[in-house]
């Protein structure tokens, strides 16, 4: 591969992680506008169980860590640690998108839903986007995994595998910024 499609393929990746900034930016100020807006609903207040919240945080934050293992055992050229370490991230991250899907589900069944008012509307899209993406890196990962155990550490393989790390921890930083400004600030 020449070094040309290889610069291609760094601005490439670089504008798609710009263009994914400029959308959660977006979405946050959409939060912020329509948070306080619950038209005599209920608000996001009470509605989350901060621990809960905290764990399924502790799991993405811990993926985010478990994955640079997976690249610092890549550049030791040691495969079978490579594989450990993403599979960890793959599990920690699959326990993040349960415990997600486990809340929307919770919230809607007790009558919270994106269509009460627009605060839980526009939690529903946050959150979610930031879910999606999530699950987006879980089937990115997958791949990785699989190609891994057939080509094991090619050249082209370690460039995607830092890739996705870098887009993994991508969403464990929005998801930092879900956190304080949803949840904590969501609390007071």
């Amino acid at each position: 591969m020449s070094n040309n499609s290889d610069t291609m393929d760094v601005f490439g990746f670089w504008i798609y992680i710009l263009s994914d900034c400029v959308l959660f930016a977006t979405i946050f100020a959409v939060y912020a506008a329509l948070n306080a807006n619950m038209y005599g609903g209920v608000g996001l207040k009470g509605l989350f169980d901060l621990s809960y919240v905290l764990t399924e945080t502790s799991a993405l934050l811990i993926s985010s860590f478990t994955c640079g293992l997976a690249i610092m055992a890549m550049y030791k050229n040691n495969l079978k640690q490579v594989m450990l370490w993403l599979m960890a991230t793959f599990l920690l991250g699959f326990a993040f998108i349960g415990m997600e899907i486990n809340e929307f589900i919770n919230l809607t069944a007790e009558g919270h839903s994106w269509q009460t008012n627009a605060s839980l509307s526009s939690f529903f899209t946050l959150v979610g986007t930031h879910g999606l993406h999530v699950l987006i890196g879980l089937l990115w990962m997958a791949v990785i995994i699989l190609q891994l155990l057939i080509f094991e550490l090619t050249p082209v393989l370690r460039r995607r595998l830092t890739y996705f790390a870098l887009f993994w921890a991508f969403l464990d930083i929005i998801w930092i910024f879900v956190y304080i400004i949803v949840y904590l600030m969501g609390a007071i």
